[in-house]
């Protein structure tokens, strides 16, 4: 196995590229970690990123770590949606710690720049990512290290602190120089790419996060495709296409019921029972019902239609299509999660709510 003298943390965005370059112009070699989870990481992109900006880059995932971190409630609370920007940095710089010994490096690179972001790039959100991730004198950022003490690699000689960076604030100024200095084929847009800071991505994960007490990196994923319907603690996804009937298919996990209408092309349901959720005949024929509702030519017959459901013992069930049913399906909404946060969450940062 190859060794580096650093890790970088390297999220595809512009401030990670800058941080990796810095380091390396001064003749060190540095290897990029990728982390990836339901919420974040593009494993794809990789490839890419490698020959266009001439990177060492691999994925690292996190997924379980991650969630059960998410489930129990992070430690400094929440930003302005559902992002735990603080515990997610202090998440990674374990990781990337625990990793040094196996590329022989002596200290990690992340592209933080002070004040950049209200939640946890300020000076006492920095400080404490340091100490909480025991990277103390082992976390090197580029970007800002002439604002902040020098670090190991600095005071040994390892790293030039003349030749890093005392970047500050919000502003994008200093980052496009050094990118037109470095000549990168492309510039990142600066949007973060966390679906954790996105409404439309987090009002379909909360209702997991109040309804199951150790959801897993599987149910995010479900979580994540097609139409989002929820009944209680009961748990509907419904695809709005072939690509979502196709992503549906390979999420299915053991224990899920899975709705068809027989012989008529049309969405899949999947449904999947979360603890204390009763998915009795009843319930079986109210959501196959409610899929039903969704093919068009279901819609078109008069009458009943028959329905397939995968994991049902007494399937096929034969059941009007309707969207009105009695269990009334829902779609999760911003609103109720806002709400639910609040409750279930620490709120903490200057982005909290």
């Amino acid at each position: 196995m190859p060794s580096y003298h650093a890790l970088a943390l390297f999220s595809g965005g512009l401030d990670s590229i800058l941080a990796a370059k810095t380091v390396m112009e001064q003749g060190l070699s540095v290897l990029c970690l990728h982390f990836t989870s339901p919420f974040f990481g593009k494993p794809g992109k990789i490839a890419h990123w490698r020959e266009i900006y001439g990177l060492d880059i691999i994925p690292v995932d996190v997924a379980d770590a991650y969630v059960a971190m998410m489930a129990q409630g992070p430690t400094h609370g929440l930003g302005k949606i559902l992002n735990p920007c603080v515990d997610c940095k202090i998440l990674m710089l374990r990781r990337a710690k625990v990793l040094l010994a196996e590329y022989g490096a002596s200290f990690i690179i992340s592209g933080e720049v002070v004040g950049q972001r209200p939640m946890s790039q300020r000076l006492d959100a920095l400080n404490i990512i340091i100490r909480d991730s025991g990277t103390k004198g082992i976390l090197l950022r580029p970007l800002c290290a002439k604002r902040l003490p020098e670090t190991d690699a600095e005071l040994s000689g390892l790293v030039d602190r003349e030749r890093l960076h005392a970047i500050s604030g919000r502003g994008r100024k200093d980052q496009m120089a050094l990118a037109a200095r470095y000549a990168l084929a492309e510039i990142p847009t600066p949007a973060g790419g966390c679906l954790l800071t996105e409404e439309p991505s987090a009002k379909r994960f909360f209702p997991l996060f109040a309804h199951k007490a150790a959801p897993v990196p599987a149910d995010f994923e479900l979580a994540n495709i097609g139409r989002q319907y929820w009944a209680g603690e009961r748990w509907l996804a419904i695809g709005r296409n072939q690509s979502d009937n196709t992503r549906l298919e390979r999420a299915v996990a053991p224990g899920d019921l899975v709705f068809k209408v027989r012989y008529l092309p049309g969405p899949l349901g999947v449904a999947r029972p979360l603890p204390g959720s009763a998915w009795d005949a009843a319930t079986v024929a109210d959501a196959a019902a409610f899929v039903a509702s969704f093919n068009p030519k279901a819609m078109a017959t008069a009458g009943d239609v028959q329905v397939d459901v995968a994991g049902f013992p007494a399937s096929p069930v034969r059941v009007t299509p309707s969207r009105a049913t009695p269990l009334g399906w829902a779609e999760p909404s911003w609103e109720a999660a806002k709400e639910g946060k609040r409750q279930r969450f620490t709120l903490h940062g200057v982005g909290g709510r």
